[in-house]
């Protein structure tokens, strides 16, 4: 085949962009602030055709964000809403509703979000905006100190839960949750790692079973249905 040579970054770049032009799996727009770990996990899942999402575009509020380099290697669209502090918190969100718009993505998915998106999103995606958290929620809610509050308070058992977002801080409705041993001589730090390996695993499947249709919402509790059932 004719064309530039290109390294295997660059190659694969443009073959997931030269697949998406054909895609019809469910879009999704996942959002982060950081280097975009589960954002990794997310575009290798996403990378298997059989997968029933695609990743549409990649906002972040930060633009040194690596998770930004990490989507422009797989070839997927960046956006940059740049946080204006929490008096123009409302304005955030107009933004990023109108970036993950853009891109026509049906679903926001939070990955290492450190932002708290107001109202409008959360009207403009019911129940279509997901959320994973390192902790077995409602223990220890917030983004930034589950780990260290989980070791500081002696729990034997911590963990992750995956969640639909409503307008509070990590109290929508629980999708999964698994939990993490939390061992005796553990720092934050160790135990950060060992949630985040379950997270990379988890959270693919979760979002997932999300775009095909396979999680109901009734009230504070989602039934998972299983592949090919009726109701």
């Amino acid at each position: 085949m004719g064309g530039l040579p290109c390294d295997g970054v660059v190659c694969r770049g443009r073959a997931y962009a030269l697949a998406r032009m054909t895609d019809s799996r469910h879009p999704i727009a996942v959002l982060c602030s950081g280097s975009g770990t589960n954002l990794q996990a997310i575009i290798d899942a996403a990378a298997d055709p059989a997968y029933g999402a695609r990743v549409a575009v990649v906002v972040s509020d930060r633009p040194e964000a690596f998770a930004l380099e990490r989507a422009r290697r797989a070839g997927i669209p960046t956006e940059v809403v740049p946080w204006p502090g929490r008096e123009h918190r409302r304005a955030f969100t107009k933004g990023i509703v109108a970036a993950v718009e853009a891109h026509a993505a049906e679903t926001i998915v939070l990955a290492g979000f450190l932002r708290i998106l107001t109202e409008e999103a959360i009207e403009r995606y019911p129940n279509g905006i997901l959320n994973i958290h390192p902790s077995l929620l409602p223990a220890f809610p917030g983004t930034v100190h589950a780990a260290p509050d989980a070791v500081a308070h002696g729990v034997k058992l911590s963990g992750i839960t995956v969640h639909y977002v409503d307008r509070g801080v990590d109290t929508g409705p629980i999708i999964y949750q698994e939990a993490v041993p939390v061992l005796a001589d553990d720092t934050a730090e160790a135990l950060h790692a060992r949630i985040q390996k379950v997270e990379h695993r988890v959270y693919p499947d979760v979002i997932e079973m999300h775009t095909t249709g396979r999680l109901r919402v009734e009230g504070r509790r989602v039934v998972w249905i299983e592949p090919g059932a009726t109701t």
